[in-house]
């Protein structure tokens, strides 16, 4: 399944994100995902794994435009020189001479280098570094910034969202704009996974609690990115493609949202 972007460019919807994967297994892994179907990596420069990644998509023999690469410049390089380097940097990493999406990893409003930092990622586009472009982490206020000030809107905005974090008002605003919403943490760090709702979809379909959440976000048009570093995760989250979800269920998982149910950092509040 795919989504085809603003930019005309079509991203796996289901993919493997590589938070916390340690660099020396990063490899490994990547290769056992490849082997088990996973045709979208995500990545970050903070990760210290992307040369683990791009080891292991080499070695797959996987061919490179089969496979969708997600890295991201973080925040100590916000700024425009210092984006078109890092990115550099990113790509002899990975030892790949593209990547499909290049993201601004958060919009550090404190730093105030977003902007320059998005006109950085317009630039290398151009130069064909990146296919794509986007922006994880930017709340309402910081897309119409940046859309505002440079007329280019981001492909992608990778956001925290999972069953009990549902962002709806800012995927009604990405849909006015046309961005693709991309979800981390998709299973809320595995806190949705005992909850009795999501248990009793679960026998409904005959399937585990984490599988039920992935078709959730398919079902949803969501992109999702879920972590694991063990083959038969890889195995189980990757199959999720012969159910779906209906009405009702999609119904009961839309209760479970929370306004408290953020895991990780405040976009506008964090303190990097």
């Amino acid at each position: 399944m795919q989504i085809t972007l603003n930019d005309g460019h079509a991203i796996p919807q289901l993919g493997l994100g590589l938070w916390k994967t340690a660099a020396e297994d990063a490899a490994n892994i990547v290769g056992a995902a490849i082997q088990t179907g996973y045709r979208h990596l995500d990545t970050a420069s903070m990760y210290g794994n992307e040369a683990g990644v791009g080891q292991g998509l080499a070695a797959s023999g996987a061919p490179r435009a089969e496979v969708f690469v997600t890295t991201k410049v973080w925040n100590d390089a916000q700024g425009y020189d210092s984006t078109l380097s890092a990115a550099r940097a990113s790509l002899s990493r990975l030892k790949l001479d593209y990547v499909d999406l290049y993201l601004v990893h958060w919009p550090a409003p404190r730093l105030d280098r977003y902007v320059e930092t998005w006109r950085a990622l317009i630039a290398l586009r151009k130069q064909g570094l990146a296919k794509s472009i986007g922006v994880c982490n930017f709340c309402a206020d910081h897309l119409e910034r940046i859309i505002a000030e440079t007329g280019v809107t981001p492909a992608v905005n990778q956001i925290e969202l999972h069953p009990r974090f549902q962002q709806r008002a800012l995927r009604e605003l990405h849909a006015r704009y046309g961005i693709a919403t991309e979800s981390w943490a998709p299973l809320g760090r595995a806190r949705a996974l005992d909850d009795p709702t999501i248990l009793g979809l679960a026998a409904k379909h005959a399937r585990s609690p984490a599988q039920v959440i992935i078709r959730w976000h398919l079902d949803e048009g969501l992109i999702a990115i879920p972590k694991t570093a063990r083959r038969e995760r890889l195995a189980e989250n990757f199959d999720v493609f012969g159910f779906t979800l209906d009405r009702q269920d999609r119904t009961a998982i839309a209760g479970l949202d929370r306004a408290d149910g953020r895991v990780g950092p405040d976009p506008m509040t964090a303190a990097f």
